[in-house]
């Protein structure tokens, strides 16, 4: 088995996720209300993300352990990213955009920085774990309002 195998699931989600980035950033440029591209991606952070970030804090991060710095960095930026997405303390205008930019680079950094220091780290058992444990969410795409087109 790869290294990369175990984690492969997740990286596919990151995939989807980079695609609601640049949803919200083709919605912005179009014009498209800010309610609008805030109802998508609320409802993808709600029936995506968050069951993404548990898994990781359930699965992932504990190969590392819980008190590894980039663990801690990562779920310092889940907890930004909760606030931003669920919080309605900003108008939706700021909560997209920062929540957008954010939620690239908590990716981008896991996918490059992250994964491939488990990759490095993680014996060949925890990762066959994560296989079998972890399965990719299938997704299924909310064609209610796709503004993005």
């Amino acid at each position: 088995m790869s290294k990369k195998e175990g984690l492969e699931s997740f990286s596919k989600e990151h995939s989807l996720s980079l695609q609601l980035c640049w949803k919200i950033r083709q919605g912005i440029t179009k014009g498209v209300s800010f309610d609008r591209i805030k109802k998508y991606a609320d409802w993808y952070y709600k029936t995506y993300l968050t069951p993404h970030f548990d898994a990781e804090e359930k699965y992932v991060y504990p190969i590392l352990g819980m008190k590894d710095p980039m663990v801690k960095k990562m779920l310092s930026s889940r907890r930004r990213l909760d606030k931003l997405f669920l919080g309605n303390q900003k108008p939706p205008e700021i909560a997209l955009s920062l929540g957008e930019e954010k939620l690239e680079k908590h990716i981008r950094f896991e996918e490059h920085k992250l994964f491939k220091r488990i990759q490095e780290q993680a014996t060949p058992e925890e990762l066959m774990m994560l296989k079998k444990m972890y399965k990719k969410q299938e997704f299924k795409e909310n064609e209610e309002d796709v503004f993005w087109k």
